[in-house]
């Protein structure tokens, strides 16, 4: 039953690759496979497991899952207001001069994503950031660029911070390194995002002329934004003072915009806004995490440190970089940690760099990936596999710059 289990996983990630040739949505048959390999599971399962100890494993995962979903649904919904108001056409009105060349827009692009996601989650960057690159009515192929280099510049840029990724947090929790550490990734992660930005830009000669928007925001609506920056700052600072779950802060956040625009405008209807939002992204999401799940159940990821017995560590390190682009970084990580392997701190460095970046190498290795093949049409498995190769050279030159600043401790 096992093999079957691996089977149905692998066709599971193979539908989302097969996706533009079978033409069917990548959400429907992810969730197939997803909750077909939990039925088997439980018809089936391993020797010596009772029911007790299946719904345990079921629970885990789905809460998990429930809780991606849930904050999900609250920063889509954020954005879908923020959209509709104009708020997200003032913003490019304000940072996108009116004339530019489509290499700056590039390294705009690429800072604006590895800042602003430094502040706040990945999902909620992509969104903002793909939200803004839409309006701008940009070719097809162009834009494709411009998402992808969004995708790995997000995930970058969290690598440096214990609120900006869970695996750094992790890391640093079982005291393998230290904050002041940390910061040194800042420096190769951008220098990651920066050659990725030069290699995007190249054939990019053309002109981006900004037709300027009027755009009217009444106060209220600046309220409302006001209190989503507002709730993402206060999702960080609840997670290290107080260690609340960003998607508690995040569903407060959401329920107090609901009051705002029920008080300010009592003719809005706010729950309207949760309609808009794509709910086959969120199908989307719980069939691959149902299928990482299985894969988590099934002992796969405890093979993996087995690795360093056969490979150098830092060798080692960068194969799990490009490992994570394949399975969740989180129960990876978890699992290098409670094998007991013993690393120097800039081989832990490299470890943080790898797992934080690394699932940038596939479209459905991060979640800031899978929400931008969920917003952009024209993205998908195939059309991301493009670009590769120059997504591996931008995470090995990042990789090389962590040894770099691992050579100054």
């Amino acid at each position: 039953m096992s093999a079957v289990l691996l089977c149905l996983v692998a066709l599971g990630f193979v539908s989302i690759v097969v996706e533009d040739v079978v033409h069917i949505d990548k959400a429907k048959t992810t969730l197939f496979f997803g909750s077909l390999v939990w039925v088997l599971y439980f018809i089936s399962p391993p020797a010596g497991e009772t029911r007790e100890a299946l719904m345990l494993a079921l629970d885990d995962n789905l809460l998990d899952i429930a809780s991606l979903w849930l904050f999900l649904m609250a920063a889509m919904t954020f954005v879908a207001y923020l959209s509709s108001k104009g708020i997200i056409d003032g913003i490019v009105n304000r940072l996108i001069p009116e004339r530019m060349s489509e290499r700056q827009l590039m390294l705009l692009t690429g800072l604006f994503a590895f800042c602003f996601s430094s502040m706040a989650d990945n999902i909620t960057a992509t969104l903002v950031c793909i939200a803004i690159l839409l309006n701008l009515n940009l070719p097809t192929d162009k834009l494709l660029r411009y998402v992808v280099l969004v995708v790995f510049s997000v995930n970058a840029g969290g690598t440096a911070l214990i609120t900006g990724d869970v695996t750094t947090l992790m890391i640093f929790l079982a005291d393998k390194v230290e904050i002041p550490h940390l910061l040194l990734l800042s420096l190769p992660a951008f220098l990651a995002v920066a050659s990725l930005s030069l290699m995007l830009s190249r054939g990019l000669d053309g002109q981006l002329v900004l037709e300027k928007k009027e755009v009217h925001i009444n106060g209220g609506d600046k309220v409302v934004a006001g209190l989503f920056f507002a709730t993402i700052l206060s999702t960080i600072g609840g997670n290290i003072l107080f260690g609340i779950p960003p998607v508690l802060m995040f569903l407060f956040g959401l329920s107090l915009m609901f009051m705002v625009v029920q008080f300010l405008n009592r003719d809005e209807p706010t729950l309207e806004y949760i309609r808009k939002i794509e709910f086959d992204t969120l199908l989307f999401f719980l069939g691959v995490l149902l299928l990482v799940g299985m894969l988590k159940e099934l002992g796969v990821l405890a093979y993996f440190p087995h690795l360093y017995d056969v490979m150098p560590p830092l060798a080692a390190n960068y194969v799990m970089g490009l490992v994570s682009s394949l399975f969740d970084n989180v129960p990876l990580t978890a699992a290098l940690l409670n094998s007991g392997i013993e690393m120097t701190l800039p081989q832990w460095l490299t470890l943080t760099y790898a797992v934080g970046v690394g699932g940038s190498l596939l479209v459905i290795g991060s979640a800031a990936g899978v929400v931008a093949m969920s917003k952009v049409e024209s993205l998908t498995f195939g059309s991301y596999l493009k670009y590769s190769g120059y997504l591996l050279v931008a995470y090995s030159v990042g990789f090389a710059g962590v040894l770099g600043v691992s050579a100054l401790l």
